[in-house]
């Protein structure tokens, strides 16, 4: 019975674990020019994947986004993915959410297709990103947009910050400087 029980957790286990230590690069999603985009070319990065709005109180933040992504892209890659989830603020076509993140902010963090983030059609990245069963770290809720999660160069996921906390807060700024 002990050799039994052994070998299930043998066969149980490793799955269970690979599954939470690289479900992040697991996933391949489009960009907004309808390209495949392979999150495994981010190993070795720090990620701060963020649903973004175009027309939110909170839009300013791509600024912030773009400052942030700016002065750590060497170790820093930024993704947002436009999500119509609250009160109708993401309504645009990729064009226009593309030319709106260009000519208002500059934006050339990359930019996903955009998605659902909550709900019966969420993502399956965000389905990764809410669920601790899923990413072996933590439960969250989508509560609005801007709101970041972090995920570390090995893609495992380490915080969510939410919408009010700006891109660059005391919190983001240590944890880039973490090893």
């Amino acid at each position: 019975m002990n050799k039994l029980l052994a070998i299930l957790f043998l066969a149980i286990i490793p799955g269970t674990l690979f599954s939470q230590n690289n479900g992040f690069y697991d996933f391949k999603v489009k960009t907004l020019e309808g390209d495949d985009f392979d999150l495994s070319a981010l190993r070795g990065k720090k990620v701060m994947v963020v649903n973004t709005a175009s027309k939110c109180g909170f839009t300013p933040q791509y600024e912030d986004l773009q400052d942030l992504y700016e002065k750590y892209q060497d170790k820093l890659v930024i993704i947002g993915f436009p999500a119509n989830n609250f009160a109708n603020q993401e309504p645009g076509t990729a064009a226009e959410i593309r030319q709106f993140c260009t000519k208002n902010y500059g934006v050339t963090f990359p930019m996903m297709e955009k998605i659902s983030v909550k709900g019966d059609d969420m993502h399956p990245l965000y389905k990764w990103l809410t669920s601790k069963e899923k990413n072996g770290v933590l439960d969250s809720e989508v509560k609005w947009n801007f709101q970041k999660y972090l995920i570390d160069e090995n893609g495992k996921l380490v915080d969510v910050i939410y919408t009010r906390e700006k891109p660059g807060s005391e919190k983001v700024i240590a944890w880039l400087s973490s090893k």
